[in-house]
Protein backbone atom coordinates (compact mmCIF):
# COMPACT_ATOMS: atom_id res chain seq x y z
CA UNK A 1 0.00 0.00 0.00
CA UNK A 2 0.70 3.78 -0.90
CA UNK A 3 1.94 5.91 1.89
CA UNK A 4 0.87 8.47 -0.21
CA UNK A 5 -1.88 10.89 1.47
CA UNK A 6 -2.93 11.06 -2.45
CA UNK A 7 -3.94 6.99 -2.14
CA UNK A 8 -7.40 7.83 -0.49
CA UNK A 9 -8.70 3.89 -0.62
CA UNK A 10 -5.09 3.00 1.47
CA UNK A 11 -5.97 5.99 3.95
CA UNK A 12 -9.31 5.00 4.42
CA UNK A 13 -8.07 1.36 4.63
CA UNK A 14 -5.41 2.57 7.44
CA UNK A 15 -8.26 3.52 9.37
CA UNK A 16 -10.73 0.82 9.60
CA UNK A 17 -8.17 -1.69 9.60
CA UNK A 18 -7.83 -0.86 13.11
CA UNK A 19 -11.91 -1.15 13.35
CA UNK A 20 -13.01 -4.54 11.76
CA UNK A 21 -12.91 -7.55 14.04
CA UNK A 22 -12.41 -11.21 12.65
CA UNK A 23 -15.94 -11.86 12.13
CA UNK A 24 -17.67 -8.90 11.25
CA UNK A 25 -19.78 -9.13 8.50
CA UNK A 26 -18.61 -6.17 5.75
CA UNK A 27 -20.21 -4.76 2.70
CA UNK A 28 -18.48 -3.68 -0.71
CA UNK A 29 -21.25 -1.75 -2.30
CA UNK A 30 -19.49 -0.83 -4.92
CA UNK A 31 -16.89 -4.35 -5.99
CA UNK A 32 -15.42 -2.48 -8.95
CA UNK A 33 -12.03 -3.96 -9.47
CA UNK A 34 -12.07 -5.95 -6.07
CA UNK A 35 -9.50 -4.39 -3.92
CA UNK A 36 -11.79 -3.36 -1.32
CA UNK A 37 -13.49 -6.45 -1.16
CA UNK A 38 -10.42 -8.04 -1.27
CA UNK A 39 -9.29 -5.58 2.13
CA UNK A 40 -12.57 -6.70 3.63
CA UNK A 41 -12.30 -10.61 3.22
CA UNK A 42 -9.07 -10.44 4.73
CA UNK A 43 -9.70 -8.05 7.65
CA UNK A 44 -12.85 -10.26 9.00
CA UNK A 45 -10.65 -13.29 8.63
CA UNK A 46 -12.00 -17.24 8.18
CA UNK A 47 -14.66 -16.69 10.43
CA UNK A 48 -16.32 -13.41 9.13
CA UNK A 49 -18.18 -12.59 5.68
CA UNK A 50 -18.70 -9.97 3.25
CA UNK A 51 -21.20 -9.03 0.73
CA UNK A 52 -20.28 -7.47 -2.49
CA UNK A 53 -22.27 -5.81 -5.11
CA UNK A 54 -21.96 -4.40 -8.49
CA UNK A 55 -23.89 -4.67 -11.72
CA UNK A 56 -21.08 -4.95 -14.52
CA UNK A 57 -20.45 -8.68 -14.78
CA UNK A 58 -16.47 -7.82 -15.99
CA UNK A 59 -16.44 -6.09 -12.07
CA UNK A 60 -17.67 -9.39 -10.26
CA UNK A 61 -15.34 -11.71 -12.60
CA UNK A 62 -12.50 -9.43 -11.63
CA UNK A 63 -13.36 -9.07 -7.94
CA UNK A 64 -13.83 -13.08 -7.79
CA UNK A 65 -10.59 -13.77 -9.79
CA UNK A 66 -8.48 -11.50 -7.29
CA UNK A 67 -10.27 -12.74 -4.25
CA UNK A 68 -8.96 -16.80 -5.56
CA UNK A 69 -5.81 -15.25 -6.03
CA UNK A 70 -5.75 -14.49 -2.75
CA UNK A 71 -7.30 -17.47 -1.30
CA UNK A 72 -10.31 -15.63 0.56
CA UNK A 73 -13.06 -16.58 -2.03
CA UNK A 74 -15.28 -18.44 0.26
CA UNK A 75 -15.28 -15.71 2.86
CA UNK A 76 -17.49 -13.82 0.14
CA UNK A 77 -21.03 -13.42 -1.54
CA UNK A 78 -20.86 -11.79 -4.85
CA UNK A 79 -24.13 -10.22 -5.94
CA UNK A 80 -24.81 -9.08 -9.32
CA UNK A 81 -27.57 -6.83 -8.61
CA UNK A 82 -27.46 -3.11 -7.53
CA UNK A 83 -26.32 -1.79 -4.17
CA UNK A 84 -30.03 -0.14 -3.59
CA UNK A 85 -30.99 -4.08 -3.65
CA UNK A 86 -28.77 -4.81 -0.54
CA UNK A 87 -31.21 -5.93 2.00
CA UNK A 88 -33.08 -8.39 -0.39
CA UNK A 89 -29.92 -10.63 0.23
CA UNK A 90 -28.10 -9.30 3.25
CA UNK A 91 -30.12 -10.07 6.54
CA UNK A 92 -27.84 -9.42 9.11
CA UNK A 93 -26.62 -6.27 11.27
CA UNK A 94 -23.30 -5.39 9.64
CA UNK A 95 -19.80 -3.66 11.11
CA UNK A 96 -18.03 -1.60 8.16
CA UNK A 97 -19.40 -0.55 4.39
CA UNK A 98 -17.69 0.86 1.98
CA UNK A 99 -18.33 2.73 -1.42
CA UNK A 100 -16.99 3.66 -4.42
CA UNK A 101 -18.87 6.11 -6.15
CA UNK A 102 -18.19 6.74 -10.14
CA UNK A 103 -17.50 4.53 -12.67
CA UNK A 104 -15.46 1.68 -12.94
CA UNK A 105 -11.63 2.37 -13.67
CA UNK A 106 -11.28 1.70 -17.49
CA UNK A 107 -14.41 0.93 -18.60
CA UNK A 108 -17.51 2.95 -19.99
CA UNK A 109 -17.38 6.31 -18.22
CA UNK A 110 -20.99 6.54 -19.12
CA UNK A 111 -22.68 3.52 -16.73
CA UNK A 112 -21.85 5.05 -13.53
CA UNK A 113 -23.45 4.97 -10.04
CA UNK A 114 -26.39 7.02 -9.54
CA UNK A 115 -27.62 9.07 -7.10
CA UNK A 116 -31.32 7.64 -6.78
CA UNK A 117 -30.01 4.06 -6.16
CA UNK A 118 -26.81 5.55 -4.05
CA UNK A 119 -29.25 7.08 -1.55
CA UNK A 120 -31.38 3.81 -1.33
CA UNK A 121 -28.38 1.62 -0.57
CA UNK A 122 -27.07 4.38 2.03
CA UNK A 123 -30.75 4.28 3.91
CA UNK A 124 -30.82 0.77 4.03
CA UNK A 125 -26.75 0.37 5.02
CA UNK A 126 -27.40 3.05 8.31
CA UNK A 127 -30.19 1.00 8.85
CA UNK A 128 -28.42 -2.28 9.15
CA UNK A 129 -25.19 -0.57 10.66
CA UNK A 130 -24.10 -2.02 14.08
CA UNK A 131 -23.51 0.42 17.17
CA UNK A 132 -19.87 1.80 16.61
CA UNK A 133 -20.30 0.59 13.07
CA UNK A 134 -18.89 2.38 10.36
CA UNK A 135 -19.64 3.38 6.76
CA UNK A 136 -17.22 4.94 4.28
CA UNK A 137 -17.52 6.54 0.83
CA UNK A 138 -15.04 7.74 -1.43
CA UNK A 139 -16.69 10.52 -4.15
CA UNK A 140 -15.50 10.78 -7.39
CA UNK A 141 -17.41 13.39 -9.52
CA UNK A 142 -15.54 14.14 -12.34
CA UNK A 143 -17.66 12.46 -14.61
CA UNK A 144 -21.25 13.24 -15.87
CA UNK A 145 -23.82 13.09 -13.14
CA UNK A 146 -20.84 13.10 -10.62
CA UNK A 147 -21.50 16.36 -9.32
CA UNK A 148 -25.66 15.71 -8.62
CA UNK A 149 -24.92 12.51 -7.56
CA UNK A 150 -22.38 14.22 -4.71
CA UNK A 151 -24.60 16.31 -3.88
CA UNK A 152 -27.05 14.58 -3.19
CA UNK A 153 -25.10 11.96 -0.65
CA UNK A 154 -24.14 15.12 0.91
CA UNK A 155 -27.27 16.36 1.28
CA UNK A 156 -28.67 13.07 2.38
CA UNK A 157 -25.39 12.74 4.98
CA UNK A 158 -25.90 16.63 6.29
CA UNK A 159 -28.98 15.59 7.40
CA UNK A 160 -28.69 12.57 9.75
CA UNK A 161 -29.26 13.42 13.38
CA UNK A 162 -26.47 14.23 15.17
CA UNK A 163 -26.98 12.47 18.59
CA UNK A 164 -26.83 9.15 16.18
CA UNK A 165 -24.34 9.55 13.77
CA UNK A 166 -21.26 11.19 13.34
CA UNK A 167 -20.20 11.97 9.60
CA UNK A 168 -16.60 12.78 9.20
CA UNK A 169 -15.43 14.63 5.33
CA UNK A 170 -12.02 14.63 3.84
CA UNK A 171 -10.89 16.24 0.67
CA UNK A 172 -7.86 17.80 -0.64
CA UNK A 173 -8.25 21.90 -0.45
CA UNK A 174 -5.18 22.01 -3.12
CA UNK A 175 -6.27 20.15 -6.08
CA UNK A 176 -8.84 21.19 -8.56
CA UNK A 177 -12.81 21.45 -7.41
CA UNK A 178 -13.36 17.89 -9.34
CA UNK A 179 -11.05 16.05 -7.05
CA UNK A 180 -12.01 12.71 -5.17
CA UNK A 181 -13.06 13.11 -1.72
CA UNK A 182 -13.97 10.39 1.38
CA UNK A 183 -16.79 10.35 4.17
CA UNK A 184 -16.46 8.02 7.10
CA UNK A 185 -20.15 7.70 8.67
CA UNK A 186 -20.12 6.12 12.36
CA UNK A 187 -23.31 4.91 14.50
CA UNK A 188 -23.64 6.42 17.66
CA UNK A 189 -27.07 5.06 18.41
CA UNK A 190 -30.25 3.95 17.32
CA UNK A 191 -32.89 6.58 15.52
CA UNK A 192 -35.70 7.24 18.21
CA UNK A 193 -38.74 7.33 16.73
Amino acid sequence: MSNRIQDIQGFLREILVQRIRPGDIALDLTAGRGRDTLFLAQAVGPKGRVHAFDIQDRALKETECLLSEHGVAKRVSLHAITHARVREVVSEPINIAMFNLGYLPGSDHSLTTQAESTLLALQSVLEMLTLNGILVLTIYRGHPGGEEEASAVDQFLTSLPRKCFSVLEGKYINQDREAPYWVLVQKKREEIG
